[in-house]
């Protein structure tokens, strides 16, 4: 069975720092792209940091750049969201999205989302 699973979210104050996981299952997600996204209450998902397969440079949102790094270990089939410097307005969902294409068709996957807020 297919699955992505986040953990590692709560509650954080402004300036700290937290890391986020994504354990799949059921697929090796060394041969996917590998994303994080994350969606705040009346907004739209955003991008916030791609991990490409193999050695490429991973991509980030401008609102995170300098301050989220995002990382994978292909033998534990993770891949982590490290957060600093965290602001108010990082409170969001945080999703795990895996996807790539075969044979011209895009598979995609999502978790189910972790918490992540951000108050003093």
């Amino acid at each position: 069975q297919v699955q992505l699973v986040e953990s590692g979210g709560g509650l954080v104050q402004p300036g700290g720092s937290l890391s986020v996981s994504c354990a799949a299952s059921g697929f090796s997600l060394s041969t996917y792209v590998m994303s994080w996204y994350r969606q705040a209450p009346g907004k739209e998902r955003e991008l916030v940091a791609t991990s490409p397969i193999g050695s490429a440079s991973a991509n980030y949102g401008d609102s995170v750049k300098g301050r989220f790094t995002i990382s994978r270990d292909n033998a534990k089939n993770t891949v982590y969201l490290q957060m600093n410097s965290l602001k108010p307005e990082d409170t969001a969902v945080y999703f795990c999205n895996a996807r790539r294409i075969f044979f011209g068709s895009k598979i995609e996957y999502w978790g189910q989302g972790t918490q992540v807020t951000v108050s003093s």
